[in-house]
């Protein structure tokens, strides 16, 4: 009989109980490190031992002396962290928080994709599957992506997956042709060009800058395209006083931090719901990383087979630096 999946028991945990304590005291008898992504809630940004964008969480992972990493982020960051790190005990604090853009590409249709194309070098975003990243020759994150696929020999064809708009912007900046497959982040689908047009009208002296996830029409309207890590340098540096800012909207927390005298302002969703919040992102709160450090569980884990086969292309990613 199959295991059921564990489910965090929020009834199991004393009413009145100081969490953000606990978690300190957790943490330190489990010697356990907390990672968390941007597009967390700003309470568990606070508490974590590193923030950061997929590339920087990869580094940190990679680096940690801790015997347990507890992964503020969604199930595919908490796999290359136990890719890279077998003998840890690696949870996420809700199983349930995936990726629409990993799973828009599994593992097996991603092999079968591929079938069309053998002779074909294969970087994959790190937003997906250890299944995905086996089938890889290379991972790239967006804040390394041009050089990444810059790296690959030049008379070598390229599909890139899973993300289509960052591939294209990955086209754009290198000049180089790839086969894209057709996937895409829900979050950065949403934001339109009808939209972006209507915000840079109201605020004329607002920055407009974008995640490359974000379809063309609106990449091509910004002053400024990068990852999570680069948007937020961009903030820091540049002189504007306002910006209107096409990514997950988690990201605004650290902008208010680097220069809280600026206005930041969020791309609202083309459908008119809450999608610039990443569904998946918040469903990590800080009762359920208190019963992840107390109870170790929901841990990551997966057949060495798979892992070492996933390891290959991000260590050679993470080797470029």
């Amino acid at each position: 009989m199959c295991a059921l999946p564990y489910v965090p028991n929020l009834d199991s945990i004393e009413p009145g109980l100081d969490l953000l304590a606990e978690i300190q005291r957790l943490r330190k008898e489990r010697n356990a490190v907390i990672l968390a992504h941007y597009y967390q809630e700003p309470e568990i940004q606070d508490l974590a031992d590193f923030v950061g964008d997929s590339l920087q969480l990869a580094q940190a992972a990679q680096k940690t002396t801790a015997d347990v990493i507890a992964f503020c982020g969604v199930h595919f960051m908490a796999e290359t962290a136990k890719i890279l790190n077998p003998s840890k005990t690696v949870v996420l604090p809700d199983l349930d928080a995936g990726c629409s853009l990993a799973d828009r590409c599994p593992a097996e249709t991603f092999a079968e994709f591929l079938k069309d194309y053998p002779d074909h070098e294969v970087v994959s975003y790190i937003n997906c599957s250890a299944g995905v990243k086996a089938l890889s020759t290379i991972i790239c994150t967006s804040s390394n992506a041009v050089r990444v696929v810059e790296s690959l020999p030049k008379d070598r064809p390229v599909v890139f997956a899973p993300d289509r708009h960052l591939g294209r912007w990955i086209m754009g900046q290198t000049g180089r042709d790839m086969v894209l497959y057709p996937g895409f982040c829900i979050v950065h689908e949403q934001f339109t060009a009808k939209r972006v047009a209507v915000l840079k009208a109201r605020h004329p002296e607002a920055k407009l800058i974008v995640h490359p996830e974000c379809d063309a029409s609106v990449s091509r309207m910004a002053d400024f395209v990068g990852s999570t890590a680069a948007l937020l340098r961009y903030v820091a540096q540049d002189s504007a006083k306002a910006f209107i800012v096409g990514t997950e909207s988690g990201i605004l927390h650290q902008m208010h931090k680097l220069r809280p005298e600026a206005e930041l302002i969020p791309i609202p969703a083309d459908s008119g719901c809450s999608c610039s919040l990443c569904p998946y992102m918040k469903l990590n709160t800080l009762e359920k990383i208190y019963l992840a450090l107390r109870d170790l569980k929901p841990e990551i884990t997966m057949a060495e087979e798979l892992r070492v086969k996933a390891l290959k292309p991000l260590e050679r990613m993470l080797a470029l630096g």
